[in-house]
């Protein structure tokens, strides 16, 4: 069994949103709430089909198995019901860095307090259990809306890098890159706390 910086299982609670590890039994329910097409515009591939959802979501679980990532479905408490799936990955337990990354959520809760409350959550964990010193996040270069929600959280620009990523139609995207620094947390979560309860 490989050596893992996140222990499993690991759940992560926020004020109105639970993270609790992918499993095979959650496919079904999150290939439901991944039906719209407009939530995959602007990744390499669309997870609302079948075949991709479940080859995406078992390599996955099987780098989690490898301590490279942990995956996690986003539960909206207030319902129970599943809104989205959110991980972390490209996990250097040496370096203590790691990615916040494969984070999507169903229309209706785009642009809501749900994104602050889920990476409120993942950077506590981050950075408070983990220790971390750099948590990075990147999205498609031309991707305004998750662009200006990063940065609404706190993620410095970094820099694009070019035609990094291969997607399924035989294109390369080019990613934008931003990081939260292990010193910069304490300014960082005031202000996500300041923005999460605003929004109440």
């Amino acid at each position: 069994m490989p050596t893992h910086w996140i222990t499993h299982p690991t759940h992560l609670t926020g004020q109105l949103i639970k993270l609790i590890p992918l499993e095979e039994h959650h496919f079904e329910d999150l290939l439901i709430a991944a039906s719209d097409k407009r939530i995959w515009e602007f990744y390499i591939g669309d997870w609302s089909i079948r075949d991709t959802f479940y080859r995406i979501h078992n390599a996955s679980l099987n780098l989690r198995y490898k301590g490279l990532e942990y995956p996690f479905v986003i539960i909206h408490t207030p319902t129970n019901k599943i809104i989205g799936a959110t991980r972390f990955l490209d996990i250097g337990h040496y370096d203590r860095r790691l990615e916040i990354g494969g984070t999507w959520l169903v229309p209706e809760y785009w642009a809501t307090t749900i994104n602050f409350d889920c990476k409120l959550a993942l950077l506590a964990f981050a950075f408070e259990k983990l220790i971390a010193h750099r948590v990075q996040l990147k999205t498609q270069h031309n991707n305004i809306r998750s662009w200006k929600a990063i940065e609404k959280i706190g993620g410095i620009y970094e820099g694009i890098i070019r035609e990094h990523m291969l997607r399924d139609d035989g294109t390369y995207r080019s990613s934008a890159y931003f990081s939260i620094l292990s010193h910069e947390w304490e300014s960082v979560k005031p202000m996500l706390e300041a923005r999460l309860q605003s929004r109440q």
